[in-house]
């Protein structure tokens, strides 16, 4: 495992929860069967992260055996950065939340763990940041597992509002709503400062 390496993805952690995703796990932090819904919903997120960063590292070490050089797949990395930044800037003014987040109230296991698998790998913008993490590796030569803390984290920061929860009870539950409100006004914010970061670090290893 690169020290270096593991550190420069682990930012991206916040681009994948800031939205929908740190919102439902809120949501799911307070209904009735708030522990298995929010370890289903982790559970799904796991699954759905890692297959896809795995998916992205392999294809583009396959490329980069084939003859695609190490620049050629970071200039690929930096336009999937670029797009990630254009749509959480297009999508700034979305302060409400989606339609379907008035289910949650009344999730099941099940609908928690589909919601976390779909979310966090289909939703675009955290698609298109687990591809360039594992995109990202690839062209660097470093190995796979230097993605783990990026999951890890993505993952204690899903987990995070049940934790809450489960820490301080009442106390959290109360609290949970404000930052709810909080992330749904200023999440595109520290997504863009995120991604903005990870873009200097690719342009200066295309660079350097």
């Amino acid at each position: 495992m690169s020290l270096v390496g593991l550190l420069e993805v682990l930012p991206l952690a916040i681009v994948m929860v800031a939205g929908p995703q740190l919102l439902s796990a809120i949501f799911l932090a307070t209904t009735e069967r708030w522990r298995r819904n929010s370890a289903a919903f982790v559970a799904g997120a796991a699954l759905s992260i890692s297959a896809i960063v795995t998916l992205a590292y392999f294809v583009s070490d396959g490329a980069r055996e084939q003859g695609a050089s190490s620049d050629l797949i970071g200039l690929v990395v930096l336009a999937l950065l670029l797009v990630a930044m254009v749509r959480v800037y297009l999508g700034r003014d979305e302060s409400e939340p989606p339609a379907w987040m008035s289910k949650l109230t009344s999730a099941t296991p099940r609908f928690s763990f589909k919601l976390g698998f779909l979310l966090l790998g289909v939703f675009p913008t955290d698609l298109i940041t687990s591809v360039a993490v594992g995109s990202f590796l690839a062209a660097e030569g470093l190995p796979l597992l230097d993605a783990a803390g990026f999951v890890a984290l993505t993952l204690f920061l899903l987990a995070l509002p049940a934790l809450a929860v489960l820490t301080f009870g009442a106390r959290a539950a109360a609290f949970l709503p404000t930052a709810r409100d909080w992330m749904n006004e200023n999440s595109w914010i520290v997504n863009e400062v995120v991604l903005l970061f990870f873009v200097a670090i690719v342009v200066s290893n295309i660079v350097g």
